[in-house]
């Protein structure tokens, strides 16, 4: 055994494997920490048909703990589209299947955390469905047994889920779903 100024040279590689570790643990610990600190006061509450039926309002949400990173906050909508089959003779019918519409996206929002120590409200943010391309007659069920003649119109386009996440940087902070006639305050996702 060689001692170097009171050392065993197994004393000094334990420490260098510890050092590393006890790093790495406080890093995460930090991580959670920072995570767990992030207190909601308010949930928001999601309002399906408002302005319309193909858009979903956020309002309400309230949280501290974000501290000066920027909180941002993006809402994503998905719904359905319905159409009517007009025939040769001009008798109009719903057709029989919805169709996925576009999804939609409120874009970022800023919470106004990193101007407030911290804390950071959801006033309003809206997000909305869009048409998608006209279905052919048999995707929108336009009946006649695969028949093509027929004309397909939108008649209503509907917003039927929501999502809301909230990132300070690239981390995950907060997050939630909506689905239409479910809570207004939605579920915490999985």
């Amino acid at each position: 055994m060689i001692v170097k100024n009171g050392e065993h040279r197994e004393d000094r590689m334990r420490k260098a494997v510890l050092v590393p570790i006890v790093a790495v643990l406080f890093v995460a610990a930090t991580s959670l920490t920072a995570l767990a600190a992030v207190n909601v006061k308010s949930l928001p509450t999601a309002t399906f048909g408002s302005p319309d039926p193909a858009s979903v309002t956020l309002t309400g949400g309230n949280f501290s703990g974000l501290g000066s990173t920027p909180a941002i906050a993006n809402l994503t909508v998905t719904g359905v589209a319905t159409y009517t089959c007009t025939n040769q003779g001009g008798n109009a019918a719903p057709g029989q299947n919805p169709v996925p519409a576009n999804p939609g996206s409120s874009g970022p929002f800023n919470l106004g955390n990193s101007d407030h120590n911290g804390r950071g409200t959801i006033t309003s943010i809206t997000a909305s469905v869009t048409a998608p391309p006209t279905p052919t007659p048999q995707e929108a069920g336009c009946g006649g047994g695969g028949s093509t003649h027929w004309t397909v119109t939108l008649n209503t386009l509907t917003a039927t889920a929501a999502h809301l996440e909230i990132t300070e940087g690239s981390t995950l902070v907060f997050c939630r779903n909506y689905t239409l006639g479910g809570p207004a305050t939605g579920t915490a996702c999985p």
